[in-house]
């Protein structure tokens, strides 16, 4: 099975600009565990996860500071076509939730997620309907 088969590929992005505090609100109304730092096409230039907020907060960063401050900046990523066991070794080799796809150029095109996983492979519903 490919990454592709099993990705999320409506991935909510952000700019490095956005505010932690706006950043913790689109995590909540979009109802998503992370959000990708783009530029331009769609690079991916860091990630900011549901334990970023916690560790921000946690640490008393200012809730207007930018995401720049805080974000993950050594994205993890994964192309599109890689093995569904090749993006198991790296969630668990990495510790990480969330993993972004993205094609041969290095643009973002999903979101692979430990959330996901369950869902399709397990068939484990992580979300009430």
């Amino acid at each position: 099975m490919k990454v592709r088969e099993l990705m999320i590929e409506n991935v909510i992005t952000t700019k490095e600009e956005t505010t932690i505090e706006e950043a913790i609100k689109i995590l909540f109304q979009k109802h998503v565990g992370a959000l990708v730092i783009t530029e331009n096409k769609r690079k991916c230039k860091g990630i900011f996860t549901e334990r970023d907020a916690l560790r921000s907060v946690a640490r008393k960063v200012p809730l207007n500071a930018h995401l720049r401050k805080v974000m993950s900046k050594n994205v993890i990523t994964i192309r599109e076509n890689a093995s569904f066991a090749e993006a198991k070794r790296l969630m668990t080799l990495h510790g990480i939730r969330h993993l972004p796809v993205v094609d041969k150029k290095g643009y973002l095109v999903g979101m692979l997620t430990l959330r996901r996983i369950l869902d399709e492979l397990v068939g484990m519903p992580t979300v009430k309907s």
